[in-house]
C-alpha cells in the first residue's frame, strides 16, 4: 500500500521546509512515510526525521518503508499531542528545523475496510486512528448520545445543516453497527447532497473529529510545535476542512502579532510578542495536475509559518 501512496502537496512542503543535509525534522503525522521519505531524500546525507502517528498500522508501514535509512529515522508510535515530550527525548528542543503535519484521515485509513472510516464498505462503525485504545468508538457515540447532543456533535464538527433531521433519524433507527447502515440513515435523512458529495458525508466528518478529539488535540499540538522549532525553522500544516484550517489560521495569525490588545485601547498591556512570521498570507492550494492524479487532495490547503528570533531585552546604560 506503500508503494501507491500519494502524499499531499509534496513538492509545497518540501519548498516550504526547505530541507538540507544536516537538518533536525519532524512529521507529526508520520502515516505511511510519504512526507518524511522525501525529507530524508532531500536532507541527506546526515539530516535527521522524528515521525508520530497515533496509528500503529501506519507506524509499522512507515517502519518498513524508512528502514534503509537506518539512523537517520525515529519513529514513535505517539499522538501528535506528545510532540514537545518526543523532541525532547531525542534532545531536539529549540532545535527543530521544520515540521510538517497532514491532518484528517490518511488514506491507509480509508482504504481498510474494517477500521470503519469509510461509507464506501460496509464494515464495523469505529473511526479510532489507534484501533487499539480503549476510546468511545463512532458506534458508541451514535448509539448513546441524547438527541440533542448527537444534533450539535453533528452541527460542530460536520457543518450538517439538517443536524436536527440526522441526529432524529439515528435515534430511531438505534442500534447502528456499521457503516452502510448508519450512511442509508442519513441519505435517507437528508435526501439530498452537494454534487458529488455523499449524503453522510458530513455526518462521517463529524464522528470521526469527536472520535480522536482532532480539534482539541490540534489546539495543544501548535503552540508545542512553535516550543521546539529552532528560530528561523518552519511549520507547514495541511488541512483539508475550513474546521481544522480555520484553527490553524487563527493561531498563526496572532502569533505573528506584537499585540494582542482591543484596537481602542491605547497601551499595550498584554506584553504578547510575534513568535512567527507568516511565509505566505494565503494557504497554498493543489494544482489541477495534482488534483486529477490524486482526487483526495482536492480540498487541502497548506499554511506556512517561520519562527522568530527571540529578541533579548535591552539593558538600560547609565
Amino acid at each position: 500500500m506503500s508503494a501507491h501512496h500519494e502524499p499531499v502537496l509534496l513538492p509545497a512542503v518540501l519548498e516550504a521546509l526547505r530541507p538540507r543535509p544536516g537538518g533536525r525534522y519532524v512529521d507529526a503525522t508520520v502515516g505511511l512515510g510519504g512526507h518524511a521519505a522525501a525529507l530524508l531524500q532531500a536532507s541527506a546525507p546526515d539530516g535527521q526525521l522524528l515521525g508520530l502517528d497515533l496509528d500503529p498500522q501506519a507506524i509499522a508501514l512507515a517502519r518498513q518503508r524508512l528502514a534503509p535509512l537506518g539512523s537517520r529515522v525515529h519513529l514513535r508510535h505517539l499522538p501528535y499531542t506528545h510532540l514537545a515530550d518526543a523532541v525532547r527525548a531525542l534532545g531536539w528542543h529549540g532545535r527543530v528545523d521544520g515540521i510538517v503535519v497532514d491532518l484528517g484521515v490518511s488514506s491507509l485509513q480509508l482504504d481498510t475496510p474494517e477500521r470503519g472510516f469509510s461509507f464506501r464498505h460496509d464494515a464495523p462503525l469505529d473511526m479510532r486512528f489507534d484501533p487499539t485504545a480503549d476510546t468511545p468508538t463512532a458506534a458508541d457515540l451514535v448509539n448513546t448520545l441524547p438527541e440533542d447532543a448527537l444534533a450539535d456533535l453533528l452541527w460542530r464538527y460536520g457543518e450538517e445543516r439538517r443536524a436536527r433531521a440526522v441526529a432524529r433519524a439515528i435515534v430511531r433507527a438505534r442500534p447502528i453497527t456499521t457503516t452502510g447502515q448508519l450512511a442509508r440513515v442519513v441519505a435517507q435523512a437528508t435526501r439530498s447532497g452537494k454534487r458529488g458529495m455523499h449524503p453522510a458525508t458530513r455526518t462521517f466528518q463529524a464522528l470521526r473529529i469527536a472520535v480522536n478529539r482532532e480539534l482539541e488535540n490540534l489546539e495543544r499540538l501548535l503552540p508545542q510545535a512553535l516550543e521546539v522549532l529552532a528560530p528561523g525553522g518552519r511549520l507547514a500544516v495541511i488541512a483539508f476542512h475550513s474546521l481544522e484550517d480555520r484553527l490553524v489560521k487563527r493561531f498563526l495569525q496572532r502569533e505573528s502579532r506584537d499585540c494582542l490588545c482591543p484596537p481602542e485601547q491605547p497601551v499595550c498591556t498584554c506584553g504578547h510578542r510575534a513568535q512567527v512570521r507568516l511565509v505566505r498570507p494565503f494557504p497554498m492550494r493543489p494544482t489541477a495536475d495534482e488534483v486529477a492524479h490524486n482526487p483526495r487532495a482536492r480540498s487541502a490547503r497548506l499554511r506556512v509559518a517561520e519562527k522568530l528570533p527571540v529578541l533579548q531585552p535591552t539593558r538600560e546604560v547609565g
